[in-house]
């Protein structure tokens, strides 16, 4: 336990040895080290001062998170951070998805790795304002699954603050997995001193969403961070009329024909104006009032809505930003209006 780190052979949810409840609380019940802890020592974790001293240049510091798995809150990571270096804006993006790390693959740098200097790890670049920090270019294969116990996340978390190089930054935006764990109980424990500005909360309309992304909610005013507001993404399937897949089926056989060309050539030929219009299908039920109602609710901005783009969904799997080629005509307008809010609501940063 040198330095205050937590054992490796810890229980999952140790609150770490410094803490006054270190081998008292209930989740030191049989853990090896519960006696250690409840004699030791107690006094502030040295590795803050590292931390605090990396963040100085750091000037805000953005959370993105979900109660919920599968909402999309890594696609809204990685197209804010693209959006926010469009803006010329310095940005670092710390993905502590340890388990599930996507944002190698969703900012097109698969196969790059981390680099030592004598300033620290290098964040790996996408250009020359945007620098990412992920386990994903650690794993000797990218296949390989991280069975890891909280105190090794933890710490993995304490050595991207502490020991990456990201030098001076407008935004830090970091992607937390799923839920409100050990990751999350980290991250805003070691940045608590520094400052966090806030956090995004991304949801999709149906209640079963909702339910989880309440909790998130109420961890943000547990712990003490301001909830910038929600997002309500994959709200509605919107693509455009020319890009919808028509079939036919062959009611003998159950087999579907498809008659994209044939319908789209008779929409030009007798309907033209309609072959840019665009089609909405709602995917989701948001019949008890979706994310907008919730926020009401619970006292929280609303941010806005981010339609089900599959121009979306091609750029994040390429790994490119939406905002770049005019494709994702459906979603790019959505992101920016809710991005252009989160900028306005951080604070002025003064000399």
């Amino acid at each position: 336990m040198e330095n205050g780190d937590i054992p490796e052979n810890a229980n999952e949810h140790c609150p770490g040895p410094q803490s006054e409840t270190a081998g008292k609380s209930d989740s030191c019940a049989g853990c090896p080290n519960q006696e250690a802890c409840a004699t030791a020592p107690k006094g502030p974790d040295p590795d803050l001062v590292g931390i605090a001293e990396r963040m100085s240049t750091v000037k805000h510091k953005i959370l993105v998170l979900s109660g919920k798995g599968g909402v999309g809150k890594s696609t809204l990571s990685a197209q804010l951070s693209f959006a926010l270096a469009g803006m010329d804006h310095q940005v670092g993006l710390m993905d502590i998805d340890i388990c599930g790390p996507s944002m190698p693959k969703m900012l097109g740098l698969e196969g790059h790795e981390i680099h030592q200097s004598n300033f620290g790890w290098s964040p790996v670049y996408v250009e020359d304002n945007l620098g990412v920090m992920s386990i994903g270019f650690m794993l000797p294969n990218p296949d390989d699954a991280v069975v890891w116990r909280g105190p090794r996340k933890n710490a993995l978390i304490k050595q991207f603050l502490k020991d990456v190089n990201w030098g001076e930054i407008d935004y830090l935006v970091v992607d937390a997995p799923p839920g409100t764990s050990d990751e999350h109980i980290s991250i805003v424990q070691y940045l608590q001193h520094t400052g966090i500005d806030g956090a995004i909360i991304v949801t999709t309309p149906q209640e079963v969403s909702l339910i989880d992304v309440r909790k998130e909610i109420s961890f943000c005013k547990k712990v003490g961070v301001h909830v910038l507001g929600v997002v309500e993404n994959m709200s509605g399937m919107v693509q455009e009329l020319k890009d919808v897949k028509f079939v036919s089926m062959l009611k003998e056989s159950g087999l579907t024909v498809n008659v994209s060309e044939e319908v789209i050539a008779c929409i030009r030929e007798h309907a033209p104006d309609l072959v840019d219009v665009f089609t909405f299908t709602e995917v989701f039920d948001s019949n008890g009032g979706g994310a907008q109602r919730m926020c009401r609710e619970m006292g929280v901005p609303y941010l806005g809505r981010v339609p089900l783009d599959p121009q979306l969904c091609k750029a994040a799997e390429q790994g490119k930003s939406c905002f770049e080629d005019n494709k994702c005509s459906a979603s790019a307008s959505a992101l920016k209006s809710i991005i252009e809010k989160v900028v306005a609501a951080m604070p002025v940063m003064t000399e």
